[in-house]
């Protein structure tokens, strides 16, 4: 759907919180493929998410990441995520 928002979208529209966007990233952190994850009134496919934005896949990969950079690549992939209404 061309039209669908993103995460960073919906945090702007406060549809989803920055509680459950910092949820999402300890998630996606302990288990990089998690899949279906709720957002409030919505749900995004973590591991999609991140595979999607090739920044985020490479620096969550890579072991020599440091720990900060890993957290803002997720958090950026999920931000650039579309969930679907749950």
């Amino acid at each position: 759907m061309a039209d669908q928002k993103t995460t960073g979208d919906l945090r702007k529209a406060a549809e989803i919180t920055d509680e459950q966007i910092n949820a999402a990233v300890d998630a996606v952190l302990a288990k990089p493929d998690t899949g279906a994850f709720a957002l409030g009134a919505f749900t995004l496919d973590l591991a999609s998410a991140v595979a999607a934005h090739e920044p985020s896949a490479k620096a969550l990969a890579d072991p020599e990441t440091k720990p900060g950079w890993r957290r803002t690549m997720a958090r950026t992939a999920i931000l650039l995520g579309r969930p679907e209404k749950a």
